[in-house]
């Protein structure tokens, strides 16, 4: 077997790791293989046991809850191979898998390393050098036709052994291994309900025979299939026009998200993928939903089945929402119903009886989970249940493992560690931020401090080009998203809280941060400076609210919406006539917001900065020379200046800012709404009273 390669000085990664490494890389980035943190692989091989000198037999393998597409050496459980098999020593049989996982723990070698998974002994007790366990949507359909058994002896002859479907655990890697030494032609098998195994004695060898399964089953779907898998086309239930599908996918979303959200926040993901609209066109889509999924790493993310409203895509908005909650309703008393079935005293406590996947024909489907990535996630493996039921209807009939089998795996005890192994969340997770005027600036320093705070935040602009960067800055495309809006143009304000809706599903938090500032005297003031400060700021401000709100209330989970006025509100000063008066508009419009949405859960707050000149748009673009001007002083002493005409003596940056919206949207702050937080350090002609 391989051994560790090392140098003069330091030892580097086994070679048998390190071929691991590149195999899972390759296997988990191509979607037909496997999907998101699905699927584990393998490699043994012999390395130094620093305790003795002697040479060690091991095992490396992807870790619980690791990802094949992204794994490191930091990812892999390394095991002591003599110790795993010794376990067979004391295996009790399969009413007792559980404790199998836990005496994996002394068969670990070395420190650190990732916690080994249920998977492990199919890797160790298979005698073969490298192995693979993945959940293509061929193998897939294949191991949830009605006869599947029939279909692997016919597409794969001998090279490929059916086994039925056994809960993952010790002692389906004593059938897999059983299966191996007694079929000494096969290169894996098709696990019933489930996915495939394959093997090699190189990584080279054991990623073909994965690939050859794969592709074999691929091709034979593909020759074979009915023409019309889930079978005619529905009246009324086909696609509408995407513009018209995305509109409706906005307008339905803050209901859905609301109803989602019942037991616990979710942030959302839209996909309006065409194996969805297709499935959803099609006559047989209610029994096969009703069926639900088979994988596991399918239904643990999706939830068994999902909610399915049972109108076509002519349906009013209306009628939709009004059917929605009544299906709904429905949907969380049939899952209270199953988890009391299926239950025993021991089992862990239901996690919620809220729906993971919402289908809406003609419009596509909506995911949810505890982060934007595991709903975007959600999503796709609810697309591969999809293609497996495709596959699995063209060639036969859909027959997923039964619900007894699904229940013992979504509420598994080995599941239920994992879940508690989870860090804890962030003070703004689930919540979902609209930030105006956020490419640069106070914006954008808000922006940042939200998303690391855990919130989706999406930046509006009026330079989509720099709202993109800003958000490619703070995050990926699952932590934040950059759109164009003109806040004075209300249909482009609606259009970007819907991007809002169909990036993140919903919107909570809404900051009212855009604006401009023109330093004129009353004289100097014309009628065309005070209406386009007023338009951006005042009217900019009442769109946008006005427009989240709606989604707000529609949500039924409450809300914030916090206004970045300024110290000029309340105190004034000279040479800024509109840029003052309109910020005291600003002002009272968060009272007045205060007053109205309060019912709804809504808090509307305001934040008053002042002397924000480091990285600041407004004073950058010729209001801090005019300032300067003004005080008689350089530009670039404005914000010392500043700083020592506050009480404090200290310079207010836009990361102070950006801690006050925090802090005043966290729950410290969950019964206070129409309030004004100075952050000015200390300025008295401003204090409130």
């Amino acid at each position: 077997m391989n051994q560790t390669r090392t140098s003069s000085s330091t030892s580097t990664t086994p070679a048998a790791a390190a071929d691991l490494i590149a195999r899972s890389n390759r296997l988990g980035a191509d979607p037909r293989v496997t999907n998101y943190a699905g699927g584990n692989t393998s490699a043994k091989g012999t390395s130094i046991d620093p305790a003795t000198g002697e040479p060690v037999e091991l095992l490396w393998v992807k870790g619980s809850g690791g990802d094949l597409g992204t794994l490191t050496e930091q990812g892999l459980a390394v095991l002591r191979l003599d110790r795993l098999r010794g376990l067979a020593n004391v295996y009790r049989g399969p009413e007792h898998e559980d404790e199998m996982v836990a005496a994996f723990d002394y068969a670990l070698h070395g420190k650190g390393g990732a916690a080994p998974s249920i998977d492990t002994a199919m890797h160790g007790l298979v005698e073969a050098a490298h192995v693979d366990h993945l959940h293509p949507d061929s193998g897939i359909a294949i191991a949830t036709a009605a006869d599947g058994e029939r279909l692997t002896a016919e597409i794969f002859g001998g090279r490929v052994v059916w086994v039925p479907w056994r809960r993952p655990g010790w002692q389906l890697g004593l059938d897999i291994a059983a299966i191996k030494a007694e079929n000494p032609d096969a290169i894996g098998t098709i696990l019933g309900g489930h996915g495939i195994t394959a093997w090699g004695d190189t990584s080279d060898e054991a990623e073909a025979n994965s690939r050859w399964i794969i592709e074999t089953a691929e091709a034979h779907i593909a020759e074979h299939s009915r023409a019309d898998p889930f079978g005619p086309a529905l009246d009324g239930y086909a696609a509408l026009p995407e513009a018209e599908r995305r509109a409706r996918a906005a307008a339905l979303a803050p209901t859905i998200r609301g109803l989602a959200s019942h037991d616990a926040p979710q942030v959302g993901h839209f996909s309006d993928d065409p194996a969805v609209l297709e499935f959803l066109a099609s006559a047989e889509h209610p029994r096969l939903a009703a069926l639900g999924t088979s994988c596991p790493d399918h239904f643990l993310r999706t939830k068994v089945t999902p909610l399915l409203l049972d109108l076509p895509a002519t349906a009013s908005v209306e009628q939709s929402i009004a059917r929605l909650r009544e299906l709904h309703e429905q949907y969380r008393l049939d899952y209270q119903a199953y988890y009391d079935r299926h239950a025993t005293p021991d089992s862990p406590a239901i996690r919620g009886a809220d729906p993971l996947i919402v289908l809406v024909p003609g419009v596509g489907m909506l995911s949810f989970g505890k982060d934007a990535q595991t709903a975007r996630v959600a999503g796709e493996f609810y697309i591969n249940a999809i293609n497996v039921m495709r596959g699995a209807e063209g060639l036969s009939t859909y027959a997923p493992i039964d619900e007894a089998e699904k229940f013992r795996i979504e509420y598994w005890a080995l599941e239920e560690a994992k879940l508690r192994r989870l860090p804890a969340p962030k003070r703004l997770a689930t919540r979902i931020a609209l930030v105006t005027g956020a490419a640069s600036g106070i914006g954008k320093a808000i922006a940042t401090r939200l998303a690391a705070e855990g919130a989706c935040v999406v930046i509006a602009d009026l330079d989509l080009a720099k709202a993109q960067a800003a958000a490619a800055e703070i995050g990926g495309p699952d932590v934040a998203r950059g759109v164009a809006a003109d806040v004075s143009d209300e249909a482009a304000v609606k259009a970007s809280i819907d991007e809002v809706l169909l990036a993140f599903g919903g919107l909570d938090l809404v900051v009212n941060n855009a604006g401009l500032s023109l330093s004129k005297s009353l004289f100097d003031t014309t009628e065309a400076d005070w209406d386009l400060q007023h338009d951006v700021m005042a009217k900019g401000s009442f769109l946008v609210a006005k427009n989240a709100a709606r989604v707000l209330v529609d949500q039924g989970l409450g809300g914030d919406i916090v206004y970045i006025s300024s110290k000029n509100s309340v105190f004034a000063g000279p040479n800024n006539i509109a840029y003052s008066a309109t910020k005291a508009d600003q002002a009272h419009q968060v009272r007045l917001l205060a007053a109205e949405l309060g019912e709804h859960g809504i808090r509307v707050n305001g934040i008053n900065p002042d002397g924000v000149v480091r990285g600041s748009g407004i004073f950058a673009s010729g209001w801090g020379a005019n300032r300067a001007a003004t005080y008689g002083i350089d530009e670039q002493d404005l914000g010392a200046f500043y700083a020592q005409r506050t009480i404090l003596k200290r310079e207010v940056v836009p990361e102070n800012v950006a801690a006050a919206v925090f802090a005043i949207c966290t729950s410290d702050f969950s019964h206070t709404t129409g309030l004004h937080v100075p952050v000015d350090a200390g300025v008295a002609a401003a204090f409130l009273r």
